[in-house]
């Protein structure tokens, strides 16, 4: 439910679930509209996605489905021999990598969305598959590999503590785990060097901040360094040692507003500012994989902007940036460091992969995530910014029917679609809801109300404390901002979210039923107290964070509640379409059946689609597909846009 990016690395929160049968009549599509787009193209399997080049860059990989389920394919460089090499019959394969030896592929696997990721190699010669983490509710997580270690990997596991993860050395030969660094409780995350040893550790504080630990090597002690309090503590972290272990890199938002980049001499401990905005947080960066010197740093702003530090790969990026339009990300490389893999985000189409050759500075296009895309008309996505009620200045994004021209956007349906998290944010480029719903004729409206990331520390403590206040009155006024400017019709607006987003629909139509006249709630809390005593045990360490920013169970449950929707289904005046995962560890289940359960008590309309193999947002595409046609439906009949027929299968 709730997202923190630490050492770099992003926990995304997915959005998405099962469907119901609502009856309506499906909008035939006059000449002057876009033609309609099939679900499957937007929320089915991509066709390839996520490619990874071999250390050695003789091989790629990527993900594509193989019996309607995505799984790991590899091809040779030069030949047609592309093959799948992992069988899942289940969920898919999200997450992999190459093992440093180019022997195996690496991927993490859980149970219907349970979260207890297991570590699994896939032998490339003789198609072995082992599981290198055969531990029942157990998570695991990559910290480090590399190549100078082949053969070797650091994870964690909260395998003797189920609230912390300690780190393991995992030889990948025998197969052998050796614990080698013991969470005292309170870590919440670990730094490794190059030589594969943890040296650095970040400590959740009982004040809602970050201590940041260091050592000299295995054996020593650990030693506060740094400390970030509350304040600071979500626009702050390590991102990595150098090469030589003599410094650290660090996100740092102490004595400024936004977060910047900072290299601290661990000897002396002085540090120097690398790069900075005034405004916008760094967001990204691009480290050597042998010196570890961060190369460059992104800020995204209305869009990602790259900033080169190092002048031998400025003309990489600027050849890169040649390739095609739209926001580029290095996604892998190549050990020699010949080869990168490049991705490319749009707004009006998929995402493009590319093999960029470094030595000639050319791109060789890969593939599209979704080329069937290119096929349909696609909307294009525009910042914006406004006022809120108490005068601070809110971002966010909206997006027309790619139909409407600009003297034709007056009283249309709108969804007010809110990102989860709440520590996340709304970016430009290709987002399958946003292109979703302006194709079936809504304006999309994105906020990214106080408490999103991205827009320096003063804008996400903003929302401490402000759940179902000040969080949701910026949704409020983005609603009538978009009133205002004439795009809504003011009768016509739906709230639809999901995780935090989906807490912010019941809010919608618990607090604000006048606002809205439907919602949409995906995994989203509906009772702050049940939720927030029931987050997953390996989330204990970050309690205090919660406690400062939301409230604490133990001394105010009474403001927890008066923030709850549960607490006001006498308010609701609108049909509402919840969804969940039956085993979700983030927003338990009981959150979804306890609001329905006093619904139906009430009267009230609602609909209610539970997945028995989901957790956190879907994964399976039968799922996604099952939840977007009744979502589609369900908006059609509330706000008249257009939907999909469901497809009947012939008579026999």
């Amino acid at each position: 439910m709730v997202m923190i990016n630490y050492f770099g690395r992003r926990a995304f929160l997915s959005l998405a679930i099962a469907g119901g049968l609502i009856m309506a009549m499906a909008c035939s599509t006059p000449k002057n509209q876009t033609q309609l787009i099939p679900r499957d193209i937007i929320f089915g399997n991509p066709v390839r996605t996520a490619p990874h080049i071999s250390p050695d860059g003789t091989r790629m990989a990527y993900l594509a489905p193989v019996e309607g389920v995505l799984n790991v394919w590899v091809r040779t460089i030069g030949s047609d021999d592309d093959r799948p090499v992992t069988r899942d019959k289940g969920r898919g394969i999200q997450n992999y990598f190459w093992s440093q030896d180019n022997k195996q592929i690496m991927y993490l696997q859980d149970v219907d969305g349970n979260e207890n990721w297991r570590l699994y190699g896939v032998n490339l010669e003789s198609a072995e598959i082992r599981d290198f983490t055969p531990f029942d509710s157990v998570q695991v997580q990559i910290i480090e590999h590399n190549k100078n270690y082949p053969n070797e990997m650091l994870i964690a596991m909260n395998k003797e503590n189920p609230t912390a993860h300690d780190i393991y050395h995992l030889d990948l030969i025998t197969g052998e785990s050796r614990l080698v660094a013991k969470n005292p409780g309170n870590f919440l995350g670990w730094v490794s060097d190059v030589n594969l040893k943890i040296r650095g550790s970040l400590a959740a504080t009982p004040e809602g901040g970050c201590d940041l630990m260091i050592r000299k090597d295995e054996n020593s002690a650990w030693q506060k360094i740094i400390s970030w309090n509350a304040e600071d503590a979500l626009t702050s972290g390590p991102i990595g040692f150098t090469g030589d272990g003599n410094s650290l890199y660090l996100i740092d938002s102490r004595n400024a507003n936004s977060a910047r980049l900072v290299k601290t001499d661990l000897a002396t401990g002085k540090a120097r500012v690398i790069a900075e905005d005034p405004k916008y947080d760094v967001s990204g960066a691009v480290v050597h994989p042998d010196s570890r010197e961060v190369q460059a740093v992104s800020f995204t702003r209305e869009r990602t902007e790259w900033f080169v530090l190092d002048e031998s790969i400025r003309t990489d990026f600027e050849s890169i940036a040649k390739l095609q339009h739209g926001d580029f990300s290095i996604n892998d490389r190549d050990n020699a460091d010949d080869t990168w893999i490049v991705g490319f985000e749009s707004d009006d189409g998929p995402i493009s992969f590319y093999a960029f050759d470094r030595n000639t500075r050319q791109g060789a296009f890969l593939f599209d995530n979704r080329p069937a895309l290119r096929e349909y008309k696609l909307a294009n996505m525009e910042p914006i910014s406004f006022k809120a009620s108490d005068g601070m200045t809110i971002h966010g994004y909206i997006t027309f029917p790619p139909d409407i021209a600009a003297e034709e956007r007056k009283n249309l349906p709108l969804v007010l679609n809110v990102h989860g998290g709440p520590w996340f944010r709304d970016t430009w480029g290709y987002n399958p809801e946003t292109q979703w719903l302006a194709n079936r004729g809504y304006v999309c409206l994105q906020v990214n109300f106080r408490g999103s990331t991205g827009y320096g520390k003063d804008y996400i403590n903003a929302a401490n404390r402000e759940w179902g206040g000040k969080m949701h009155q910026d949704l409020i006024d983005a609603v009538n901002w978009a009133v205002g400017q004439g795009y809504a019709d003011p009768r016509k607006v739906a709230i639809y979210g999901g995780s935090y987003g989906g807490y912010a629909a019941l809010i919608g139509a618990t607090f604000t039923p006048d606002i809205f006249a439907c919602a949409v709630d995906v995994v989203g809390p509906s009772n702050l107290m049940t939720w927030i005593t029931t987050i997953p045990p390996y989330w204990s360490s970050m309690k205090d964070i919660f406690y400062k920013r939301i409230g604490n169970p133990d001394t105010e449950p009474d403001f927890l509640m008066s923030r709850s929707p549960i607490t006001r289904v006498d308010q609701i005046k609108i049909p509402m379409l919840i969804a969940q995962g039956a085993n979700d560890p983030r927003v338990k289940q009981a959150e979804s059946e306890q609001i329905v359960a006093a619904m139906k008590e009430k009267g009230t309309d609602y609909e209610y689609l539970l997945f028995h193999d989901e957790g956190h947002g879907f994964v399976k595409p039968e799922n996604r597909l099952k939840f977007y046609a009744a979502a589609e439906k369900f908006l059609a009949k509330h706000l008249g846009g257009r939907f999909e027929e469901e497809k009947t299968p012939p008579i026999s």
